[in-house]
C-alpha cells in the first residue's frame, strides 16, 4: 500500500501563532483516495531541519507533501532545502517567471526583484501552477518516491492540491481503496471502551480500529483497506456491525453527528418537545440543540436562571429548597427541570445545576459537581456527576450529558 507522510514548514507553527490546518485537511484528504498518512512533521525555517524533515518522511512514505516556506523571503526556504535534500543546484525556469510577471501586472501591482527566487527550481523538479498567488509549487522525485511542495497559505495550497497533485496520487493508487466508517458513543469512558472490545483494536489488523476522544464523545473509526472499493466497503460495515453490537446504546450515531443532532431526530420522529433551564451551564446546552436546522420543530425555549433568585422566581422552585440543599442539588436539579416543563407545556424538559470552577467550590460540593435531571410525564430522572476539568470542559460536557440522557429516555 502506498502510504503519505507530511511536512508543515515554518516557525510560526512551532511557536504556536498558527494552528496547522493545512495537515488535517491533507490527512482526510489523502486518506479519502486510499493513501493513509502515516506520520507528519513540523519543522522550522532552517535549511538543515528542513532537509532532515525531509528525509525522515521520505523514509517512512512514498508520498511526502510539503506544505509552506515558498514564498519571496528571507524565512522561505522550502525550495533550498529541498534542492540540497535532492543534491541538485537551483535553476531559474524563465517561463515561470514570466508568469509570475504577468501576475503582477495583471493586477497593475509593481514586482520586486525579490519574488524572482520563487521562479527558480530544483533541478529536474516540476512547477505545479498557482492560479491563487504568486509562489508556484514544486514536484520532484527521489528514489523511486514523489515529494510535492506546495504554499502554506491555506486556498492557494487546497486548490493547488485538487488541481495538480490528486489526479496523479489517484493514479499512484490504482489498485488499493480505503473505506472508512465512524461511529460516535458517548457514556462509556476510552479505556473501558477498549476494554471491552478486545483483540478487534490490535494494531495491524485490517480493518484498524482507531478510537479518538473529544469533550467525552468517543469516535471510533473502522479504517479497512482492500484491493477495490467494493471489497473495502463490505470488510469496514461487517466490523461497524459488530462493535455496534458489543456496545449497544453506548453508540449514538455514526458519521459526524452530534449528540443533539441524533436527539433532534428522535424529537422529530417522536413527535415530541423539550425545553431546558440551565445554571452552570449559561445557555451552552440550548445553543447546542439550536445549532441544528429546524429545531424550532421540537426546542420551544430555555431558561438560563442563573440566581437562586431566578431559580425561584422563573421556575418556581422554592427558596426554601435552595436553602435547605443548597442551589447545586439534586432536589434543585429536579425542580428546575420540573419547573421548566411546566412553564414550557413541553414533552420533555432539562435542568441542570452546577459548579463550573474553578472558584464556588466547598470541601461537600468541589468544583465539576453538576446534577442534571430530565423530567417527563414518566417521571424525573438525575445524575450526579464530577467532571475533573477546567471551567470550559464541565460546561460542554455537562450540556452533552444532559444530552444523552434525553436521548435514553426517548423510546421509539
Amino acid at each position: 500500500m502506498k502510504k503519505a507522510s507530511i511536512v508543515s514548514i515554518g516557525n510560526e507553527i512551532l511557536a504556536g501563532a498558527t494552528v496547522d490546518t493545512n495537515a488535517a485537511h491533507l490527512s482526510a484528504e489523502l486518506l479519502s483516495i486510499g493513501i493513509p498518512v502515516v506520520s507528519s512533521y513540523a519543522v522550522g525555517d532552517e535549511i538543515g531541519r528542513i532537509v532532515r524533515g525531509l528525509e525522515l518522511a521520505g523514509a517512512d512514505a512514498e508520498v511526502v507533501i510539503i506544505t509552506g516556506g515558498l514564498g519571496p523571503t528571507d524565512d522561505d526556504l522550502t525550495r533550498q532545502a529541498l534542492a540540497k535534500f535532492l543534491n541538485v543546484e537551483l535553476k531559474l525556469d524563465s517561463e515561470l517567471l514570466e508568469d509570475i510577471r504577468e501576475y503582477f501586472a495583471r493586477r497593475n501591482l509593481k514586482m520586486v526583484a525579490r519574488n524572482e527566487i520563487q521562479a527558480f527550481l530544483p533541478a529536474g523538479a516540476k512547477a505545479l501552477p498557482n492560479n491563487r498567488g504568486t509562489a508556484p509549487g514544486i514536484r520532484a522525485e527521489s528514489d523511486g518516491k514523489l515529494f510535492f511542495a506546495m504554499p502554506g497559505v491555506p486556498p492557494e495550497m487546497k486548490q493547488m492540491f485538487a488541481e495538480s497533485v490528486v489526479p496523479e496520487l489517484r493514479r499512484l493508487a490504482g489498485g488499493q481503496a480505503v473505506a472508512i466508517r465512524k461511529l460516535r458513543c458517548f457514556g462509556m469512558g476510552e479505556s473501558t471502551i477498549a476494554q471491552k472490545l478486545g483483540s478487534i483494536m490490535e494494531r495491524g489488523r485490517n480493518p484498524l480500529i482507531n478510537c479518538t476522544t473529544h469533550y467525552g464523545v468517543i469516535t471510533l473509526h473502522v479504517v479497512a483497506t482492500a484491493e477495490n472499493a467494493e471489497t473495502a466497503e463490505r470488510m469496514a460495515l461487517k466490523d461497524e456491525e459488530s462493535l455496534r453490537q458489543t456496545l449497544g446504546e453506548v453508540v449514538y450515531g455514526a458519521g459526524e453527528q452530534t449528540l443533539a443532532q441524533v436527539v433532534g431526530e428522535k424529537l422529530i420522529r417522536l413527535g415530541k418537545s423539550v425545553a431546558v433551564a440551565e445554571s452552570c451551564t449559561g445557555g451552552l446546552l440550548a445553543k447546542l440543540i439550536t445549532d441544528v436546522p429546524g429545531a424550532s420543530e421540537y426546542f420551544t425555549r430555555g431558561w438560563v436562571t442563573y440566581s437562586n433568585e431566578a431559580k425561584s422566581s422563573e421556575l418556581g422552585v422554592p427558596a426554601g429548597l435552595i436553602e435547605r440543599h443548597g442551589a447545586v442539588s439534586e432536589q434543585v436539579a429536579r425542580e428546575m427541570a420540573r419547573g421548566a416543563r411546566q412553564k414550557a407545556r413541553t414533552d420533555f424538559a432539562i435542568g441542570i445545576t452546577g459548579i463550573a470552577g474553578p472558584g464556588g467550590a466547598t470541601e461537600q460540593k468541589p468544583a465539576g459537581l453538576v446534577y442534571i435531571s430530565v423530567d417527563s410525564d414518566r417521571g424525573c430522572d438525575t445524575k450526579r456527576c464530577i467532571f475533573n476539568h477546567e471551567r470550559r470542559f464541565v460546561r460542554l460536557r455537562s450540556a452533552q450529558t444532559a444530552l444523552n440522557m434525553l436521548r435514553l429516555k426517548l423510546k421509539d
